[in-house]
């Protein structure tokens, strides 16, 4: 039986073709013997899942505060709806172009860059190589942002296990920092004192990070990713068990929000659906491709239904003091809520490794082939050392975690999910110019891509520098940076 980080690796390896070099023909060469068999039907629904649910999830219930209780939830199925189309968009497009040059399964930075090759246009082929690099720029930066939310997360998360179990303390401790009302209605037995600056939990999470990361093959952690994956699936029920008991009238919501929020909906949601760079690795790793598709289809339903319930029953629940994830929302006075944050962050921790091999895989190995071979075990645990540190750092700087989502959702998400694939059939197609419809729909796709780029990464980018009166007031008065900043009235 084929282990659960087997298939990992498995589905992550497509996503690294241009870092595998020599090293990956001679990996095909020792297995040719044993054939791979290939990931069924139903291995291929659960990474389709496991792929798409992660932070971004607990995220979107402060997205549709974004966009309004009715706007919110309508787009959410949009968005869900033409990320679907894209990935379809994708796996055809890789398909047609294989099968059209006679070449194995094709990757997705081969497969635009071989779409630009194939091109009638001089210009678009000679920029092939530059196109390759350009996305796998976009995977990494995607990848490492990722990352650097998951340090945000877990320390977010972490604090409130901490600083929620201690003792009540008397009204004469002078706290580091002090809790505002506005943290919510917290419990009689929430302690006075905030504790430790957020920021000095990530520098204590990054040596046990880093430690993590030093783990080169992903097949020594099947147990700890089986477990993490049970670990996040209880979460979320326990989720759903508390706020389906507190659900409030949607009349007395906004149906929909400002213009000016409406990117930061964007850079969250955008964000969730962060499973297009593993769907072309598990069709290329299907027994049975053909049925990719019905998958697919199954599993982004699966997925849309479960991310526009959260979204809308977290909000409902919570209504303005939703926060960049739910679980910081749920109040200390319940072993379960803490019980959420523990086995959440634990399979958050464990998916860093996950989440942490493609960037590692990508920069790594062109720099340590430039070293002697004497000194290229050392070179590579501090390369891989040095990404961590530069996703902690970034985590540092930026340490609200609905700003870290939408910032990595608008930068590198929108360009993966609908920049590239609709700009990739227009260039695949097999008549030039394509049909008029089709041009259409393609860059209606792309420049919708292209404006939430734009239009997310300005407002979370001025918010980071120039964060209004409220953000200010969060900076002096919480060492927990979650609460989203919004302009008084």
């Amino acid at each position: 039986m084929v282990s659960a980080e087997q298939l990992d690796m498995e589905v992550m390896t497509p996503l690294m073709e241009e870092a595998g070099g020599e090293e990956e023909d001679v990996d095909i060469d020792e297995d040719s013997e044993h054939p791979p068999r290939g990931i069924t039907f139903t291995q291929t629904l659960l990474h389709l899942l496991k792929g798409n649910i992660g932070t971004g999830l607990l995220g979107l219930p402060l997205a549709v505060k974004n966009a309004g209780i009715l706007l919110g939830p309508v787009s959410l199925v949009l968005m869900g709806v033409v990320c679907l189309h894209c990935m379809h968009i994708l796996v055809n497009c890789s398909h047609q172009l294989s099968e059209r040059l006679k070449r194995s399964p094709l990757g997705y930075s081969e497969t635009v860059a071989v779409a630009m090759e194939t091109s009638s246009s001089q210009c678009l082929r000679k920029g092939a190589h530059f196109g390759r690099h350009l996305v796998n720029f976009f995977l990494v930066l995607t990848q490492l942002g990722f990352c650097s939310v998951y340090f945000v997360f877990l320390a977010e998360n972490i604090k409130q296990v901490m600083e929620g179990a201690r003792p009540n303390t008397s009204a004469e401790t002078v706290p580091l920092y002090s809790n505002s009302s506005e943290e919510g209605a917290v419990s009689p037995d929430t302690p006075a004192a905030a504790g430790l600056d957020l920021r000095l939990y990530m520098v204590f999470l990054l040596p046990f990070i880093i430690v993590l990361t030093f783990i080169r093959d992903l097949r020594n952690m099947a147990v700890l990713s089986a477990i993490a994956n049970l670990c996040m699936a209880i979460s979320l029920i326990l989720i759903f068990t508390y706020i389906l008991h507190d659900v409030s009238d949607p009349r007395s919501l906004p149906y929909a929000s400002t213009w000016r929020k409406f990117p930061f909906f964007f850079g969250t949601a955008i964000f969730a659906f962060e499973g297009i760079g593993v769907v072309l690795p598990l069709e290329n790793q299907m027994s049975e491709p053909k049925r990719f598709p019905q998958a697919l289809n199954i599993g982004m339903g699966v997925i849309i239904v479960l991310y526009v319930t959260l979204a809308t029953l977290g909000y409902l629940c919570f209504r303005d003091d939703i926060k960049g994830s739910i679980t910081l929302n749920l109040p200390h006075d319940s072993w379960s809520n803490q019980l959420v944050k523990v086995l959440y962050s634990f399979g958050v921790f464990v998916s860093f490794a996950v989440q942490f091999f493609v960037p590692a895989e990508i920069l790594v190995p062109p720099v340590c082939e430039r070293i002697r071979k004497s000194w290229r075990r050392a070179a590579d645990l501090s390369l891989r050392a040095v990404l961590v540190c530069l996703t902690c750092v970034t985590a540092v700087m930026i340490p609200r975690l609905d700003l870290v989502i939408s910032l990595v959702g608008a930068v590198s998400s929108s360009a993966l999910a609908l920049i590239f694939p609709p700009l990739v059939e227009l260039m695949a197609f097999p008549t030039q110019p394509p049909p008029p419809l089709l041009l259409l729909k393609d860059l209606s796709i792309a420049t919708l891509g292209f404006i939430g780029f734009l239009a997310g990464t300005y407002v979370t980018m001025e918010e980071i520098i120039y964060p209004d009166d409220q953000g200010q007031t969060h900076l002096r008065d919480h060492g927990n940076w979650t609460t989203p900043t919004t302009s008084p009235p």
